[in-house]
Order: C-alpha cells, then structure tokens, then sequence
C-alpha cells in the first residue's frame, strides 16, 4: 500500500507526482495490468517464451553496437597482401 502524506502548503500536483512514482517503484500499475484478464496457462507460458526471446534479440543488438572495430596493430595487415 502507497501512503503519501501530503505536507502543509504543498501543492496538490506535486504530491501526486510523488504518488505516482511510489506507484510505478512498487511496480502496482504493472501488477494491476497483469491480473486485470485471465490468461490459460499454457498461454501464459507462450507469452514468457515470446517476452524472452524479445529480452535476448534486444540484448543480441546491443551486443552488436558495442563490437569494437579493429584496428590493425604493427605488423599486422587486415587488407590483401
């Protein structure tokens, strides 16, 4: 339960910002929105599956863009001889 206490001459858009975000840091939105429809399990594990297999193409492209170039050292050559 988020409980924010609302301070003397605060006003009332700043303390529902910071109601907001307790919310969002207890992750409630996301649990709200997760029980707000009955899934079969077997759907439930298709969705893990299709989340993870996101998570790793996601982490596969990160990966990717840190790769740093080679650059050739001395005595070596990247290039035909």
């Amino acid at each position: 339960m988020v409980i924010v206490t609302v301070r003397e001459n605060e006003p009332f858009e700043k303390a529902l910002r910071r109601f907001r975000r307790k919310v969002e840091r207890e992750g409630i939105r996301k649990d709200i929105k997760k029980n707000s429809f009955y899934l079969k399990p077997g759907e439930k594990r298709r969705l893990k599956q299709r989340l993870a297999e996101k998570r790793r193409r996601k982490a596969m492209r990160r990966a990717q863009k840190k790769v740093p170039v080679a650059k050739p050292t001395q005595g070596q050559s990247f290039g035909p001889s």
